[in-house]
Order: structure tokens, then C-alpha cells, then sequence
């Protein structure tokens, strides 16, 4: 399963908040789903966006909710400079 997120550049993040939400959404992720280890990649594109290739409806369901308890729980996981 390969997930993709982009992030509005209109909108950018700290510094190392990038990696930071990629290893965080990766562990969470493997969490998820170990039979089907995820290759997660976020970048900054024209517009908010997820895509999941290679899963389920019910998959990109499930990521969208990880990704929006990852967003919501930043303070707790990313410890910017």
C-alpha cells in the first residue's frame, strides 16, 4: 500500500514538521495495517490531499481517520524548534 499526502504550500509547516509527520504517520500506520506495510510520503503540493494505492475504500477510510487523530494530536509527537 503506498499512501501520499500533500500539503497546501500555501499553508507551510515548521521546520522538520514534514519528516516529523511522515515517521509519525508511518508508525501509526504499521500499527494499522502490518500485513500490509505502508510506504507513507507527505510533500507540499497546490492542495490538501490523501491518496491510498493499493488498499481498500475501507483502507483510505481508516488512513484518512489516522492521518486527521495524527494532525489533531501534533502537540503530543512533534516538538518543533
Amino acid at each position: 500500500m503506498r499512501i501520499e499526502i500533500t500539503l497546501a504550500k500555501s499553508s507551510p509547516l515548521p521546520p522538520g514538521a514534514i519528516e516529523a509527520l511522515t515517521n509519525e504517520l508511518s508508525r501509526r500506520i504499521a500499527a494499522q495495517f502490518p500485513e500490509q506495510p505502508g510506504n507513507v510520503s507527505v510533500r507540499y503540493a497546490g492542495a490538501n490531499q490523501l491518496s491510498v494505492f493499493g488498499g481498500a475504500k475501507e483502507d483510505k477510510d481508516r488512513i484518512s481517520e489516522i492521518l486527521q487523530e495524527t494532525w489533531e494530536s501534533a502537540d503530543d509527537w512533534f516538538c518543533g524548534e
